[in-house]
């Protein structure tokens, strides 16, 4: 069998990542259980929020990293050998692979790829960010035709997505990014009637000219300071969807809840609500079949940012938490 090489992490940080935080290490390729699977990953997809559910961050809330183990993730993988019935070798599967070659994954944990389908695609516009676009907008914020939506780090993996289906719902998109470059990319490739750096240091002034009707949805991925600036925006009866704290994983001292809350809340009933991807598990194919039409008939775009190799994982992840990628940041192996 082949080498199995990984990036484990060296030590959990403190403060913001740095990519002496990970190690490179080779060793021998796992041996297979009972219903277990040989998966040799493709791709990894990078997320912000493995900074808080995968190594540690100020809004950990999902188990306790420690130094020497492999960094979680979710890869493409093809099936290298398999002691169950429920997959063949050659099978393009999709599981928490993590940042490593090869694992072995129990069958129970992966779900089959259509042949021939991009792992940028399946990561990106039908995993995770995709999935939490279409489910966190459409049920959460419920958009209606001419209402005014506003999304946060529009220029990434899920708010890119979610900007889009809100113009296919008919609505004035605004988007907020942390760079001229994003704001352009966001108003002349993907149809945004507006965008707004919240970089700028009148961001506040630039937020209320470009949303004259107020906000009826905003769709939050940072928490923090722009989440406050679009709580005094919201129309009565607005809804904010709250998707990710971005501005808060890569941290070890947060920023304090924005001011206005209950008192906002109260006087204008916002309807305030947080999700999770995996309540919407059983819709999860009627999600990708939606966004699989929207692709193939050029309604959405979907911009990744890839790297190459295994050993550039740790930068990648890096240079996403420092905002120099746009849409889903993919690594292929």
């Amino acid at each position: 069998m082949p080498e199995n090489r990984q990036v484990l992490i060296a030590s959990v940080p403190e403060g913001p990542l740095q990519t002496s935080h990970f190690e490179l290490r080779t060793g021998a390729s796992p041996t297979l259980g009972a219903d277990q699977v040989l998966c040799r990953t493709l791709a990894l997809t990078i997320g912000a929020g493995q900074r808080a559910g995968g190594l540690k961050g100020s809004a950990s809330n999902a188990y306790n990293p420690r130094e020497g183990i492999v960094m979680r993730g979710t890869g493409v993988a093809r099936v290298e050998a398999s002691n169950s019935p429920s997959f063949a070798a050659g099978d393009l599967v999709v599981g928490p692979t993590g940042w490593q070659a090869y694992s072995a994954q129990d069958s129970t944990a992966l779900q089959r790829v259509e042949p021939g389908t991009d792992p940028a695609l399946q990561l990106g516009g039908l995993g995770t960010n995709g999935l939490s676009a279409y489910f966190g907008l459409l049920d959460v914020g419920a958009p209606r035709a001419g209402e005014t939506v506003v999304v946060s780090a529009a220029a990434g993996s899920v708010g890119h997505i979610a900007g889009q289906i809100a113009k296919l719902q008919g609505c004035r998109v605004v988007g907020v990014a942390g760079s001229p470059a994003k704001c352009d990319m966001l108003t002349n490739e993907l149809g945004f009637d507006a965008s707004v750096n919240y970089k700028d240091a009148d961001f506040r002034a630039a937020l209320e000219a470009a949303t004259p009707d107020r906000i009826d949805v905003y769709f939050d991925n940072t928490g923090g300071d722009i989440l406050g600036s679009a709580l005094f925006r919201m129309n009565t009866h607005g809804r904010i969807v709250c998707c990710g704290v971005v501005s808060q994983y890569d941290t070890a001292n947060p920023a304090p809840g924005p001011r206005g809350i209950p008192g906002l809340l109260v006087s204008t009933r916002v309807r305030m609500e947080g999700f999770l991807v995996f309540d919407y598990a059983d819709r999860y194919e009627e999600a990708r079949r939606q966004i699989r039409e929207w692709v193939s008939a050029g309604q959405l775009k979907l911009k990744i940012t890839e790297f190459q190799g295994l050993d550039s994982a740790p930068q990648a992840f890096v240079d996403l938490l420092g905002g120099a990628t746009t849409g889903t940041t993919i690594v292929r192996v």
